[in-house]
């Protein structure tokens, strides 16, 4: 079975660390595949149930090569969030293949603040993984 771009859907959660307004969230990119659009959505997130939550606030840009090795910026309408409340972003796009940058936990007990994520179309399950994280910034104004 093929699959293309809309198949893959990646993401984010991670843990407030402070109450403030949000209003744009970067992620690091290490590669497109060719010219498109990627959509973030923000989401509050049970992290017991692992449920994504209403979208809090979305943002659509368009990519191409030359964003590969650079920060994607998402300007989003302002939200506010609460400390220590968990949140998370996820990522697709309809026509475009975009590699994230990730960093790995170095110790033995999983990131505390948050988990990637992802899934696809064709198995239809979420994925989480708690020695990992994407590459991103969250910009949260007091």
């Amino acid at each position: 079975m093929n699959s293309g771009p809309a198949d893959h859907l990646a993401g984010q959660t991670f843990q407030c660390p402070e109450d403030g307004s949000l209003d744009k969230i970067q992620v690091y990119s290490i590669a497109v595949s060719h010219p498109g659009k990627l959509i973030l959505t923000l989401h509050e997130f049970d992290k017991q149930r692992k449920n994504w939550g209403n979208i809090l606030s979305s943002a659509e840009i368009e990519v191409d090569e030359n964003d590969a090795e650079n920060w994607m910026q998402f300007p989003l309408q302002a939200v506010q969030l609460h400390k220590d409340n968990i949140y998370g972003f996820r990522l697709k796009s309809p026509d475009t293949l975009v590699a994230i940058g990730e960093a790995a936990w170095p110790s033995k007990s999983p990131f505390p603040y948050g988990e990637e994520w992802n899934t696809n179309n064709i198995e239809n399950e979420d994925h989480y993984y708690r020695y990992f994280s994407l590459a991103f910034k969250v910009e949260l104004r007091a």
